[in-house]
């Protein structure tokens, strides 16, 4: 997809892009180097103090002042993800595209140590939450020149292995969501959507999972989020990407 070389163009001038996670890990990055290029960032995630951390960090750089949305997408509904598009729609008057970075994830273990609330909030986080904001925003998505709206897979999604639980059903999940909206949306020029799987990266994620690797071997977020902000301008649409740094 790109070298994975952080590049402060303005590509994404005057555009709002909503990242989601943005708080830490690979939706921080995101969010930073969609700001480098141009873009009003809207910050979603759970914890306001560390948005708050996201947001210094993007007007430290002397990019584009971002927005904030504090939301617990495990306990979001309907209404919540309305006020969503609401609010956005009425301080920002424009939604050109969304980085759907927040995940929920469990450490491997056997489906008999697994519990169906843990499933819940898995495909609450990682299905349900991706739909239902891509629903809620399809208003202000459709009126936008171009919109661009990336998720974020899972290689255990993509190929289910023992032990990787819930956590590879909701990414499975989420595939099958992507190809469903990729095809409701192909008729429609400015609605464009794309599905990245990363594979292994320097994520907390992959700390979780894989706590004795060596860290420094495996890209980093920032490399990821690069490509992340170029498929936003890129006109690629309906692709399953299979990311690999400089690929």
């Amino acid at each position: 997809m790109g070298s994975g070389v952080m590049e402060n163009n303005q590509a994404l001038k005057d555009r709002v892009i909503l990242v989601t996670g943005a708080g830490r890990g690979l939706g921080r990055a995101a969010a930073l180097a969609c700001a480098a290029r141009g873009a009003t960032v809207i910050l979603l995630g759970r914890t306001t103090a560390k948005l708050e951390k996201v947001y210094d960090e993007i007007v430290a750089a002397g990019s584009p002042m971002p927005a904030i949305f504090p939301m617990d997408l495990d306990k979001a509904g309907d209404r919540d993800f309305e006020t969503l598009a609401q609010t956005i729609g009425y301080q920002l008057r424009r939604l050109d595209g969304i980085v759907h970075c927040a995940a929920e994830f469990e450490s491997p273990s056997p489906l008999g140590q697994q519990s169906a609330e843990a499933w819940q909030q898995l495909y609450k986080v990682n299905v349900i939450a991706p739909f239902a904001i891509n629903k809620a925003c399809l208003q202000l998505l459709a009126a936008a020149p171009d919109a661009s709206v990336v998720l974020v897979g899972e290689s255990h999604g993509h190929a289910p292995a023992a032990y990787w639980g819930g956590f590879a059903v909701s990414k499975a999940a989420l595939e099958a969501y992507f190809r469903i909206q990729a095809a409701e949306w192909a008729d429609a020029a400015n609605l464009r959507l794309n599905l990245v799987i990363p594979g292994p990266i320097r994520s907390p994620q992959r700390a979780k999972s894989h706590p004795g690797e060596d860290k420094t071997r495996l890209p980093t977020p920032e490399q990821l989020a690069d490509d992340l902000a170029k498929l936003m301008d890129s006109g690629e649409r309906g692709r399953l990407i299979e990311w690999r740094p400089g690929g």
